[in-house]
């Protein structure tokens, strides 16, 4: 399932957007998330947490589509 989470800025951090979009609740708990290994960014496995991220990226997590808008 797509969707789309709006950021204010140009870029945002992956584990911010984690946390935006209600996947995770708080940094330690990206940072489990991430070096579990169960995020994909642009179909491409990534687990740094401050990972820039923009506008058009599509993060995969939890069975969900994040798509930056």
């Amino acid at each position: 399932m797509l969707r789309d989470v709006p950021i204010r800025d140009d870029t945002i951090r992956l584990g911010q957007l984690l946390k935006l979009a209600g996947v995770v609740d708080s940094g330690g708990e990206a940072k489990d998330v991430l070096e579990a290994g169960d995020v994909r960014v642009n179909d491409e496995p990534e687990q740094r947490r401050g990972r820039q991220l923009g506008r058009g990226d599509v993060v995969a997590v939890a069975g969900e589509q994040l798509r930056i808008v």
